[in-house]
């Protein structure tokens, strides 16, 4: 179970916790809501708020109630408990490689990898144990075969294993570093040097556990570093590369924001807004169309290298950018040279 849910009366509860800017305005709290969750309809925030979960200030509040600067807002949705048993399910793969020991997989954007409250059917592992009935292993029969994790939104390379030996074998790939893995991101903003590298530990979010940051106390969050490179620019965004040594939770989300560049349109660490650009209407209306052209973050993992558990050498597999990254990358192109 996560670190964001606990159970109560035999009912999983999934907690959010947001404190108000400073300079906010008044608006309902269900509207405030709304916007600062992700993957959330209108309905599920009002029934958790008549169901008496949600609370301002440590009080229960109703769903007129209008945030003002610097309450404490918590939310818990309600999870009816399910059947832990996945049932395999006929979704369509990318598959990029398979034998008998390991599978890599270009996995699509909007899908999560594995089964959690709220994500009970369609994620990545339905689909791989429709194709690979042995590909179930002794680890944690929720993650079978999982080494590594893509974000739901996030499209790109994975490998998982087919059977314990290669699991263990990947698995300490990872601990030792010697997977290499390498993402494509489009960020706001012009970055001042054409490479440079990330270091900050990352750990959850005090104010929502959803969310990951970067600590500058060294005693908290976990070790990570990024190394990035400019592959193109288009004044406003930044096309770049990324190089992770280390794996933690939204890494090179989490590290872009931090140094003041955000993943485009990524709407958990602020780059679903315009942060970069100009006050004409014209400029608006392309970067909404943008937006709209690609509603997830820019991210795609490229280029995956590891070690063949069994074959014991090296193999690399690298994929181009999907065609929603692509296409906006041709809209900045094009209004790049218009400029």
């Amino acid at each position: 179970m996560s670190d964001n849910q606990e159970t109560v009366s035999n009912q999983f509860y999934e907690h959010h916790f947001f404190e108000v800017e400073k300079n906010h305005d008044l608006i309902r709290i269900d509207k405030f809501l709304l916007l600062r969750l992700s993957n959330t309809t209108r309905t599920k925030i009002q029934k958790s708020i008549s169901s008496g979960h949600v609370f301002c200030n440590n009080n229960r509040v109703k769903s007129n109630y209008k945030v003002k600067p610097l309450d404490q807002i918590s939310i818990r949705f309600e999870y009816e408990p399910y059947n832990k048993e996945i049932i395999p399910e006929n979704i369509p793969l990318d598959i990029v490689f398979e034998d008998k020991d390991v599978v890599v997989v270009n996995k699509p954007s909007n899908m999560v990898v594995h089964p959690s409250y709220g994500h009970y059917t369609g994620t990545l592992v339905h689909a791989l144990l429709y194709k690979y009935s042995d590909i179930r292993t002794s680890e944690d029969n929720q993650r079978p075969g999982l080494v590594h994790r893509l974000d739901k939104n996030t499209t790109g390379l994975m490998v998982v294993a087919r059977n314990d030996i290669s699991l263990s074998h990947l698995s300490a790939q990872f601990a030792e570093r010697t997977i290499k893995r390498k993402y494509i991101a489009l960020v706001w903003g012009d970055l001042k040097n054409e490479k440079g590298t990330i270091v900050g530990n990352i750990g959850r979010n005090k104010k929502n556990r959803k969310l990951m940051t970067v600590f500058t106390d060294e005693n908290e969050g976990k070790h990570a570093v990024t190394h990035y490179k400019v592959l193109e620019r288009f004044r406003y965004v930044t096309l770049v590369s990324c190089q992770l040594e280390t794996g933690r939770t939204h890494q090179i989300r989490v590290h872009m924001k931090h140094i003041g560049h955000p993943l485009f349109n990524d709407n958990e660490y602020g780059g679903d807004k315009i942060l970069r650009g100009t006050t004409f209407t014209k400029y608006k209306q392309f970067v909404q169309n943008c937006f709209k052209s690609l509603p997830r973050q820019a991210l795609h993992a490229t280029k995956l290298e590891f070690i063949h558990p069994k074959k014991n050498k090296l193999i690399s597999f690298e994929i181009p950018l999907p065609n929603d990254i692509l296409n906006v990358l041709n809209r900045w192109r094009k209004y790049t040279l218009n400029q």
